[in-house]
Parts: structure tokens; C-alpha cells; sequence
């Protein structure tokens, strides 16, 4: 009885394994893939390396990330609380602020029980230059948002802030508005300090969202404890733009670009 082939001619050859000189090709080919793919790998790895050389090079300018710096700051700040008339401290923050004419200060900022205060610090020669207090109970709104300018202006500002109002009865005056040195306004505008992506700490340490949720919880308990003459009871919290009402800024681009408001090191000297 006659056994029948199974498969065609064109089959057999299909299952049949491949030459040497085939698989010698194969073995080249995936080689060659492969070290492409390594190439790119190591491209991409060198690029990461480069840019973090860079950033790490670029946030060590500042006195702030010095070993021991900012533990002095914080405890040379927190020295000048009066326990009596502030309370005792709830948080400590590494921020900037922006001032009416969008001029960037580096700020360091204590809430306490009964106060929120602004400090201008010097992180090179370790002391505290000026002292902003604002009472708890009179902070009556926080605008969190984006910054816009007017039509005209020639300015602008990437990112977000927060601003503190604690009299919205009194709007600034066309003088205090003129006036780059003007410090009589009813709000402070916060932002997060450049150095708050080099590491977890500092991320904590400049986290607007918290520092704005922590401050309407400690606020309002200042309002329960010592409510206000005339004011109503609580903080009312607003996410909506954050408008600076200046329109030539030719010192402030050039002071914010090159952080002449924070404490750094530019070449030989350090300010």
C-alpha cells in the first residue's frame, strides 16, 4: 500500500531549518539592532547626564542648598518670634515674593498662631534684614492662580502665586502704586523658590498648595479665637488670576532673569 507524501514541495522546503549561512545573517541582523538600540540608550543616558550636570550646577549657585544654611535661617527666624504676641510656630516656608512692580525677593515665611510673617533674610552673612507681620485674624482672602498684566503692559510671568489679602476695604493708592519702594499695600504676592524641584525636602519646604491650605486652616482659627472689629469671620479662597498692574519693566526682566533677588553665587562674588 502506497504511503502518501504529506505536504507539497514548497511546504517541505518552508519547514526545513535554515543554513548556516542564514542564520550567520540572522545573528548579524539582531546585532546590529541591538547595538543600534544600545547606541540610542547611551545618547539619551549621556543627554539626561548632561542636563542634570547642568541643573545641579545651576541651583548650587544659590546659599540656600550650602550644607547648614537654611537650618540657621530657620532657627535664626524663628529666635525672633514673640511666643507672647505671635503664638508659637506652625510651619516654617522657603518662598519668593512678588513684589507691585514684578520684582522677585527671596522670602522665608513663619506661620504662627496668631500671625503670618514675612522675612527678608540674608543667607550670606546669616541675618534677618526685615520683618513683615501680618495678624492671622485680618487675613480675610487668598487668590491662587495665574499672573496677568494689563493689555498694554510689557511684562509678563510664567507659573502661579498666591496672594494675601487682609484689608479688602483699602485699595492702594496711585502714589503707593508708582512707587517702586512702596511697601503700604494690603497683600503680599508668594510664589515657589526656585529650588523647590532639586529634592523632596525643598519641595515640601516650597509647596505653595500646602503652604495656601495650611495658612487658611491656621487663619481661621485666629478668626474663632480674637474674631476682627468689622470683619467677617473666615478666609474665602479664590482660584483665579493674579493681576500685576505694571507696564515697563526693563529692571525688573533683568533682575528676575538673572535672580538678583535671591542670595547666590555670580562668578567671584556672592549676594
Amino acid at each position: 500500500m502506497e504511503t502518501e507524501e504529506k505536504g507539497t514541495p514548497a511546504e517541505q522546503s518552508q519547514l526545513s531549518p535554515p543554513t548556516g549561512a542564514q542564520q550567520d545573517s540572522e545573528r548579524a541582523k539582531d546585532a546590529e539592532e541591538l547595538q543600534s538600540a544600545c547606541a540610542t540608550v547611551r545618547a539619551k543616558l549621556d543627554k539626561l547626564s548632561a542636563e542634570s550636570s547642568l541643573m545641579n550646577f545651576k541651583f548650587k549657585k544659590f546659599f540656600v542648598l550650602r550644607p547648614g544654611t537654611l537650618n540657621q535661617a530657620i532657627k535664626d527666624v524663628e529666635a525672633l518670634v514673640n511666643k507672647e504676641e505671635d503664638g508659637n510656630v506652625q510651619s516654617v516656608w522657603l518662598m519668593a515674593e512678588v513684589d507691585h512692580w514684578n520684582n522677585e525677593k527671596e522670602r522665608l515665611v513663619v506661620i504662627t498662631d496668631n500671625t503670618l510673617m514675612v522675612f527678608k533674610y540674608d543667607f550670606v552673612m546669616f541675618l534677618c534684614e526685615q520683618i513683615q507681620k501680618i495678624s492671622l485674624n485680618y487675613v480675610d482672602r487668598l487668590v491662587h492662580g495665574p499672573f496677568n498684566f494689563p493689555k498694554h503692559s510689557l511684562l509678563k510671568r510664567e507659573g502661579e502665586g498666591l496672594r494675601i489679602y487682609w484689608d479688602r476695604m483699602r485699595d492702594p493708592s496711585f502714589t503707593s502704586k508708582w512707587n517702586p519702594f512702596s511697601v503700604d499695600f494690603p497683600y503680599t504676592t508668594l510664589i515657589s523658590h526656585p529650588v523647590s524641584s532639586i529634592n523632596d525636602t525643598f519641595a515640601s519646604l516650597c509647596d505653595l498648595h500646602k503652604f495656601r491650605d495650611h495658612l487658611k486652616v491656621v487663619a481661621e482659627k485666629a478668626h474663632a479665637r480674637n474674631p476682627a472689629p468689622g470683619k467677617a469671620n473666615g478666609v474665602t479662597v479664590l482660584n483665579q488670576p493674579i493681576t500685576i498692574e505694571a507696564y515697563v519693566g526693563a529692571m525688573s526682566f533683568l533682575g528676575n532673569q538673572n535672580k538678583l533677588g535671591y542670595a547666590m553665587a555670580r562668578g567671584g562674588l556672592g549676594f
